[in-house]
Protein backbone atom coordinates (compact mmCIF):
# COMPACT_ATOMS: atom_id res chain seq x y z
CA UNK A 1 0.00 0.00 0.00
CA UNK A 2 1.62 3.21 -1.32
CA UNK A 3 1.51 5.85 1.58
CA UNK A 4 2.22 9.73 1.15
CA UNK A 5 3.26 11.92 4.16
CA UNK A 6 3.51 15.55 4.12
CA UNK A 7 5.50 17.63 6.37
CA UNK A 8 6.42 21.45 6.91
CA UNK A 9 3.43 23.01 7.11
CA UNK A 10 3.11 25.67 9.46
CA UNK A 11 2.38 29.74 10.04
CA UNK A 12 4.70 32.16 7.31
CA UNK A 13 4.29 35.82 6.83
CA UNK A 14 3.79 37.30 3.44
CA UNK A 15 5.95 37.59 1.41
CA UNK A 16 8.04 34.52 2.83
CA UNK A 17 8.99 31.18 1.07
CA UNK A 18 7.35 27.57 2.35
CA UNK A 19 8.94 24.74 1.48
CA UNK A 20 6.70 21.27 1.97
CA UNK A 21 8.00 17.87 2.20
CA UNK A 22 5.90 14.54 0.91
CA UNK A 23 7.84 11.55 1.96
CA UNK A 24 6.41 8.68 -0.02
CA UNK A 25 6.80 4.61 0.52
CA UNK A 26 9.08 3.15 -1.72
CA UNK A 27 6.57 0.70 -3.13
CA UNK A 28 5.37 3.73 -5.42
CA UNK A 29 6.97 3.47 -8.62
CA UNK A 30 4.61 6.22 -10.49
CA UNK A 31 5.48 8.67 -13.12
CA UNK A 32 3.39 11.65 -12.01
CA UNK A 33 3.19 13.23 -8.36
CA UNK A 34 1.91 16.81 -7.72
CA UNK A 35 0.53 19.10 -5.19
CA UNK A 36 -2.93 20.14 -4.65
CA UNK A 37 -4.49 22.99 -2.06
CA UNK A 38 -8.07 22.46 -0.19
CA UNK A 39 -9.52 25.91 0.68
CA UNK A 40 -12.14 25.50 2.86
CA UNK A 41 -15.30 24.43 1.73
CA UNK A 42 -14.06 24.76 -1.79
CA UNK A 43 -12.93 21.79 -4.27
CA UNK A 44 -9.17 20.84 -4.15
CA UNK A 45 -7.27 23.00 -6.22
CA UNK A 46 -4.30 22.03 -8.12
CA UNK A 47 -1.07 23.27 -7.32
CA UNK A 48 1.48 21.38 -9.88
CA UNK A 49 2.56 18.40 -11.21
CA UNK A 50 6.07 16.20 -12.13
CA UNK A 51 6.49 14.00 -14.39
CA UNK A 52 9.21 11.23 -13.78
CA UNK A 53 11.02 12.97 -16.50
CA UNK A 54 11.70 15.86 -14.37
CA UNK A 55 9.21 17.91 -16.73
CA UNK A 56 6.97 20.24 -14.52
CA UNK A 57 3.43 21.91 -14.96
CA UNK A 58 1.70 24.86 -12.83
CA UNK A 59 -1.18 26.68 -13.59
CA UNK A 60 -0.80 30.15 -14.85
CA UNK A 61 -1.86 31.71 -11.85
CA UNK A 62 1.23 30.32 -10.02
CA UNK A 63 3.84 30.47 -12.63
CA UNK A 64 6.81 31.72 -10.97
CA UNK A 65 6.01 31.32 -7.66
CA UNK A 66 5.77 27.28 -7.69
CA UNK A 67 9.19 24.64 -7.70
CA UNK A 68 8.21 21.36 -7.43
CA UNK A 69 11.11 18.40 -7.56
CA UNK A 70 11.31 14.53 -7.06
CA UNK A 71 14.16 12.88 -5.52
CA UNK A 72 13.64 8.99 -6.19
CA UNK A 73 16.80 8.05 -3.61
CA UNK A 74 15.23 9.86 -0.77
CA UNK A 75 11.62 8.95 -1.91
CA UNK A 76 10.78 12.67 -1.01
CA UNK A 77 8.75 15.18 -3.42
CA UNK A 78 9.01 19.06 -2.55
CA UNK A 79 7.26 21.28 -3.37
CA UNK A 80 8.35 25.16 -2.77
CA UNK A 81 5.92 28.39 -3.04
CA UNK A 82 7.69 32.25 -3.04
CA UNK A 83 6.20 35.27 -2.24
CA UNK A 84 3.42 33.42 0.12
CA UNK A 85 0.06 35.57 -0.07
CA UNK A 86 -2.75 35.41 2.88
CA UNK A 87 -4.79 33.54 0.11
CA UNK A 88 -2.51 30.67 -0.41
CA UNK A 89 -3.82 29.46 2.84
CA UNK A 90 -4.65 26.09 2.32
CA UNK A 91 -4.49 22.61 3.57
CA UNK A 92 -1.77 21.11 1.30
CA UNK A 93 -2.28 17.81 -0.41
CA UNK A 94 0.85 15.47 -1.85
CA UNK A 95 -0.57 12.86 -4.61
CA UNK A 96 0.79 10.53 -7.06
CA UNK A 97 -0.52 8.59 -9.52
CA UNK A 98 -0.23 8.24 -13.57
CA UNK A 99 0.55 10.39 -16.77
CA UNK A 100 -2.81 11.24 -17.72
CA UNK A 101 -4.41 11.87 -20.78
CA UNK A 102 -4.47 15.40 -21.53
CA UNK A 103 -0.64 17.36 -21.22
CA UNK A 104 0.70 18.19 -17.71
CA UNK A 105 -2.01 15.96 -16.11
CA UNK A 106 -1.97 12.88 -13.12
CA UNK A 107 -4.76 10.08 -12.66
CA UNK A 108 -4.20 10.50 -9.29
CA UNK A 109 -4.20 7.11 -7.15
CA UNK A 110 -3.17 7.96 -3.86
CA UNK A 111 -3.25 10.78 -1.70
CA UNK A 112 -1.32 12.24 1.09
CA UNK A 113 -3.76 13.58 4.31
CA UNK A 114 -2.48 16.74 3.90
CA UNK A 115 -0.56 19.47 6.19
CA UNK A 116 -1.82 23.19 6.83
CA UNK A 117 -0.53 26.35 5.68
CA UNK A 118 -1.21 29.83 7.45
CA UNK A 119 -0.14 32.90 5.99
CA UNK A 120 -0.53 35.78 7.64
CA UNK A 121 -0.45 39.60 6.15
Amino acid sequence: QVQLLESGGGSVQSGESLRLSCKYSKEYTGDCMGWFRQFPGKERAWVGNIYANGTTYRPASLKGRVTIRRDNAKNTLTLQLDDMKPEDTAMYICAAGRIGYYGGTCVVDYWGQGTQVTVSP
